[in-house]
C-alpha cells in the first residue's frame, strides 16, 4: 500500500525554498501557529489533501532539474511517519533534502528518543530550518528563512558531532 500524506499544496520548481532548484512540498497541519506565520493556511489539521508518497516522487523523477526537495508546512514532524518516507525516498534517489520545523533542533533530537518517525526524519533531512517564525525577529534579507532566531543547521554533522552545526549564518 502506499503511504499518503495530507498536504496543503506542492510547488514544482522553487529557488526560495533551499539551494538549487527544488520541489516543496507544504504539509497541512501545524501545531506552532506562529503569528505573523507566512502559511496559516497550513496550520488546520482537516485542510489540504492526502497524497500518495509516490505521487510526489514521480513527480520528483519527471523534472531534471531538480536538485533535491523541501519539507516545510505546516509542520513536517506532525505527519512525521509520511514525511520521513518521503524524504528517505528522495535520499535514495540521489536528492537534497531539506526540512522546516517550528521545533528546535533541540527539540527534535530529544523527542526523536521516543519518537522513530522523527529520528528517520532528521536522519534523512541534509538541512534544517529550525524554531517557530517570530514576527519581532523578521529579516526578509535571511536566506531561506523568514526570522532571525531560526537557524540552518546541518543534520548529518550535527548528529555525527552531537552538538548544532551551522550551515549557513
Amino acid at each position: 500500500m502506499d503511504f499518503q500524506i495530507r498536504i496543503a499544496g506542492i510547488i514544482e520548481e522553487s529557488i526560495v525554498d533551499g539551494p538549487g532548484i527544488r520541489l516543496t512540498v507544504f504539509a497541512q497541519g501545524c501545531p506552532h501557529h506562529c503569528p505573523g506565520c507566512h502559511n496559516p493556511e497550513t496550520h488546520s489539521y482537516e485542510g489540504g489533501k492526502s497524497i500518495p508518497i509516490s505521487e510526489i516522487l514521480k513527480g520528483l523523477a519527471m523534472n531534471p532539474l531538480l536538485d533535491g526537495i523541501t519539507l516545510s508546512g505546516g509542520e513536517p514532524f506532525a505527519q512525521a511517519e509520511g514525511f520521513a518516507l518521503l524524504a528517505q525516498s528522495a535520499k535514495q534517489r540521489g536528492f537534497h533534502v531539506m526540512t522546516y520545523s517550528g521545533y528546535t533542533y533541540e527539540e527534535l533530537t530529544a523527542q526523536s528518543k521516543k519518537e522513530p518517525a522523527w529520528a528517520l526524519l532528521l536522519e534523512h533531512t541534509d538541512l534544517l530550518v529550525d524554531g517557530p517564525f517570530e514576527s519581532a525577529n523578521r529579516n526578509l534579507l535571511l536566506p531561506f528563512r523568514g526570522s532571525e532566531n531560526q537557524r540552518i543547521i546541518d543534520v548529518q554533522a550535527s548528529l555525527k558531532q552531537g552538538k548544532v552545526v551551522l550551515a549557513l549564518a
